[in-house]
């Protein structure tokens, strides 16, 4: 199972306007890297390298087409399940799962999910993001 990681920038970054998880136009997308991640030093996507994009993999990475829920205090962000399926070639190797809001204009990062070793697709081969396991959605992140 993968450990999900915020970035500490993300912090700030929520507090002073950068991410809007409800505007209308607003998308996170989450992209592989094979590069570990620094949750103190990295803070937009131009720190963390991507895998190149071919074979099924699409440079930028994919939109989580997020939602924003609140019940009693609590919000929680939710993400549809990301497909990548190798054809032709393959994809990667990577490691980590990369969230970003693809919005603004650096590219702010938001958090990471390490899959404790590098992995690599072969040609037919899938490889699925399901946000707490959720089918076809689940929770990204929550803040109470």
């Amino acid at each position: 199972m993968a450990t999900y990681n915020k970035f500490q920038d993300f912090v700030e970054q929520l507090l002073t306007a950068i991410h809007n998880f409800t505007g209308a136009g607003h998308v996170f997308r989450i992209y592989l890297s094979n590069a570990a991640p620094s949750a103190a030093a990295d803070a937009v996507k131009a720190d963390l390298a991507e895998i190149a994009g071919g074979n099924g993999y699409t440079a930028g990475g994919e939109d989580t087409q997020n939602t924003l829920a609140e019940a009693a205090g609590t919000a929680t962000v939710t993400g549809t399940k990301v497909v990548w399926t190798a054809a032709g070639g393959t994809i990667g190797p990577f490691q980590y799962v990369v969230l970003y809001n693809d919005t603004s204009a650096s590219d702010n990062l938001v958090s990471w999910w390490d899959y404790g070793s590098a992995l690599t697709l072969q040609i037919g081969e899938t490889f699925t993001v399901k946000f707490n396991n959720g089918d076809p959605t689940g929770t990204i992140l929550t803040c109470a």
